[in-house]
């Protein structure tokens, strides 16, 4: 039995589930978030928990058990809280602005590099050098802040680049002479 997916998902204060068949609509302060899961689970709200329950052990319905309360429970956290990355620009000269919902930066190119907005991001800039991610799709919000510091990743030599706050760039010693 999976030990993720055994777990019930607690709701919060001001966070509504509604369970249709296998469409789950978590509303929130933050938002709406709607997503149909697998015919092969069973989803069941019941006394302000939701529970994901599997029918029998095949691995199919195994894979998809832990991932499917993962998924939900995500969900409820997005519409309640948010999800947030925070990214750090490391070199001289380099510099972020926000333009029109989106990013205008400076990383060394000849060119700036622009990031469009996405709907449902919320991208601001601290101090030309901080952006930082928000969003209530943990997924989204990953994916928005992977495609920032793949502009420009950080090297190993003298740590220059777009990395997470919390990222450690393993250096390297470079040439001796």
């Amino acid at each position: 039995m999976s030990r993720v997916g055994k777990k019930p998902i607690l709701v919060p204060a001001g966070v509504e589930i509604t369970v249709n068949g296998n469409e789950v609509t978590v509303k929130g302060p933050k938002g709406t978030l709607t997503k149909v899961f697998s015919k092969e689970l069973t989803i069941k709200l019941e006394n302000n928990e939701l529970v994901v329950e599997r029918p029998n052990d095949l691995p199919t319905v195994r894979a998809i058990h832990g991932t499917t309360r993962a998924l939900i429970n995500n969900m409820v956290i997005g519409v309640s809280e948010g999800f947030k990355k925070t990214l750090n620009l490391v070199g001289v000269g380099y510099r972020a602005a926000e333009k029109n919902n989106g990013l205008d930066m400076a990383l060394g190119y000849s060119h700036p590099v622009i990031i469009n907005a996405v709907s449902g991001i919320k991208m601001t800039v601290e101090k030309n050098t901080t952006i930082h991610i928000e969003g209530i799709e943990k997924d989204v919000v990953g994916q928005v802040a992977a495609d920032v510091r793949s502009k420009r990743e950080p090297e190993p030599y003298k740590g220059k680049g777009v990395k997470y706050s919390d990222e450690v760039v393993r250096r390297k010693e470079g040439k001796k002479s």
